[in-house]
């Protein structure tokens, strides 16, 4: 009887632990999309409708534009929306992106501090925020992200000092603060 019943138990926490592997990747796309979808309402001027006509959630996320999505974890690799000329603030949202590897908001008219939920986003390679219209300063945060190979942060208005976590990433290849 106690055999019986521990065999029981033991299938009812495996059919447990199978369907909450389930529903997690069904929730990190989920996630995916809501991060995404909160940093659309945050742009106030998408002048080529780039945004307003192509994402939404009739269409998988992994097909709207400027979205890359990686095919063994099927997530949000990249995300480059270079030159749409969007206007707007960065989502704070854009920080639950967990598998972005590259993020690409160059030649754009973003404003405001940029996001410091960015800097949880320890997989990015590049960050590319170059020609918009950030201000404050660059975070020491900048320097956790220790798989960053390309920083483009040049014509901005950044002020200060640079961080000295900068010396921290060793995978740097390119680094532009022009």
């Amino acid at each position: 009887m106690v055999n019986v019943l521990s065999r029981l138990l033991l299938f009812l926490i495996s059919l447990h632990c199978f369907v909450a592997c389930l529903a997690t990747n069904t929730k990190n796309i989920t996630t995916d999309q809501s991060s995404l979808l909160a940093f659309k309402s945050l742009i106030t001027s998408d002048p080529y409708d780039m945004l307003s006509n192509n994402w939404s959630t009739s269409s998988p996320v992994c097909t709207w534009v400027g979205v890359t999505c990686d095919e063994r974890h099927n997530r949000v690799h990249s995300l480059n929306l270079h030159n749409m000329s969007l206007r707007g603030i960065v989502s704070p949202n854009l920080g639950n992106l967990s598998f972005l590897v590259i993020l690409n908001l160059s030649s754009n008219s973003f404003n405001g501090q940029f996001s410091k939920e960015i800097y949880w986003l320890h997989r990015l390679k590049v960050i590319s925020i170059a020609f918009n219209e950030f201000v404050g300063g660059i975070p020491e945060a900048l320097g956790d992200l220790s798989q960053l190979q390309i920083v483009h942060l040049g014509a901005n208005n950044f002020r200060g000092f640079l961080p000295q976590s900068i010396g921290n990433l060793r995978q740097l290849k390119s680094f532009d603060i022009s």
